[in-house]
């Protein structure tokens, strides 16, 4: 009897031999990274299982080896004949192509489950930044079934830094942009990951800093200047955060190109100053004029001697106040009637809330403006407390989608991130505040690899690079 068991686990044993040998030859495109596609799960040190799926019984799940960023793929409660394996993508589970059916195998003879063989989440050699999912079917029935989209804690070990690894899965290598299309989106988006890489010290991501400047720096205009001024706004900040992040000078001398690209829209002879928003000089509005002055007080705390941006910083603020953009209740409108030169009583949309803040915290430190940070400090609090802008206590932008989708899903990030450089400049008022939008986020408003979307209160709906970007600029400045 015991000759018969010991010849049936020999047998067994081969028949897994030879399972694993098919699973390694059924890996589509191997990736290589501390180990290669193809490595026993048993020789894993952690075993995570963050998702799964039933189907007819069954059981499919994902597992993780967090140690050595791999995973692999389990069915149980099934039967001979039943089928799993591995997706991985490389660009937050949109497409998976030929990383499709990796491991492929079947339960043997016997059995009522089975494993694929390990598969590595990220392909560092070539910067893609993956997730995986667990896929499978019944032996005798035609339907498939699929996890949810999961991945190791490399790059991943906090909400932070979690939120910044989906945003790089937006991130088209070939490009240099995000969602391969996103322009001043894809300023807001690398700003993001570049603060991001600052507070959490991840430095896994600054490549994308020198890729999208050398793929896109002869785009448009060059030196990312385009017809629209705040456009080239949102680019020059990125730029000066480039140049923090690196020292180098090729960075500043863009944003300082960006800088005196808006300047040349500079106009006295309507409404006494102010830039316009676009080169065909017919609106002039909060947005550009803030980005103006936060650009240029930021590029004179970093040019010795300088005194042109400093005086076009505080010519900005200065013409700001005499039309009167910032209303009676404390918050930013989004521009002026050109007719009248006064506030034209549009929408107040967060990022006019942040910029502005952002730009009067930056002017107080190039100037000491006492009273620059004090509007700051009025419109951080009437923004915070606004009921119209914060319902039940959660950041909304007005007329916020459901789908991540516009250009309005941007805004938040430019908010919250305005308000944590206030915040980190004042005491810290506002933690609470943050932190509350951030749990609500995290809590509401994320998929099973903290993709994030539209809405800080949920559900989630969908994500893409735009609303991930500001929820990665809540997690940078939430405490």
């Amino acid at each position: 009897m015991r000759q018969k068991k010991w010849i049936a686990a020999l047998a067994l044993a081969a028949t897994a031999a030879l399972q694993l040998q098919t699973v390694e030859a059924a890996l589509a495109a191997t990736v290589c990274n501390r180990y290669c596609d193809g490595r026993d799960p048993s020789l894993s040190p952690g075993d995570r299982a963050p998702v799964s799926v039933g189907l007819y019984g069954r059981t499919f799940r994902v597992h993780v080896n967090d140690t050595d960023a791999m995973t692999w793929a389990t069915v149980e409660g099934g039967q001979a004949g039943d089928e799993v394996w591995l997706d991985r993508s490389f660009d937050g589970g949109r497409t998976w192509g030929g990383d499709s059916k990796l491991g492929d195998t079947t339960v043997p003879a016997g059995s009522t489950g089975w494993r694929t063989a390990m598969v590595n989440v990220d392909d560092w050699a070539n910067r893609g930044v993956g997730v995986l999912r667990a896929c499978g079917k019944a032996g005798d029935r035609p339907e498939i079934v699929c996890t949810a989209w999961a991945r190791s804690n490399w790059n991943a070990w906090d909400r932070r830094t979690s939120a910044a690894t989906a945003l790089m899965m937006r991130f088209d290598r070939t490009t240099g942009l995000f969602d391969t299309n996103g322009w001043w989106t894809g300023a807001n988006a690398l700003t993001a990951i570049i603060d991001n890489s600052r507070i959490s010290g991840m430095h896994s991501y600054d490549y994308a800093i020198a890729t999208t400047y050398d793929k896109q720096v002869n785009a448009a205009q060059g030196q990312f200047r385009n017809e629209f001024l705040d456009d080239t706004g949102w680019w020059g900040l990125a730029w000066v955060a480039a140049y923090d992040r690196t020292g180098d000078s090729r960075y500043l001398n863009t944003a300082r190109a960006d800088a005196d690209h808006m300047f040349a829209y500079w106009d006295t002879s309507k409404c006494g100053g102010g830039i316009y928003w676009k080169t065909d000089r017919t609106v002039k509005n909060a947005i550009a004029n803030s980005l103006y002055i936060q650009l240029n007080a930021a590029l004179s705390q970093r040019i010795a001697g300088d005194t042109a941006y400093r005086a076009r910083a505080q010519a900005g603020w200065a013409w700001f106040q005499s039309v009167g953009m910032v209303n009676s209740s404390n918050l930013v409108n989004d521009g002026i009637n050109l007719s009248t030169c006064r506030n034209n009583g549009d929408v107040t949309w967060t990022y006019n809330q942040g910029v502005l803040i952002n730009a009067l915290v930056q002017l107080n430190k190039l100037t000491g403006d006492t009273n620059a940070l004090t509007v700051a400090r009025r419109i951080g609090d009437a923004a915070t407390s606004s009921s119209y802008l914060n319902p039940n206590g959660i950041l909304r932008e007005p007329n916020e989608p459901d789908q991540c989708s516009g250009d309005g899903v941007s805004f938040k990030g430019a908010f919250v991130r305005g308000l944590g450089v206030l915040n980190a400049a004042v005491g810290r008022p506002y933690d609470a505040y943050l932190k509350r939008q951030a749990d609500s986020a995290y809590a509401n408003d994320r998929n099973s690899f903290d993709a994030y979307g539209s809405h800080f209160a949920g559900p989630y709906v969908s994500t893409n690079h735009s609303c991930q970007h500001s929820a990665v600029d809540l997690l940078n400045v939430a405490p």
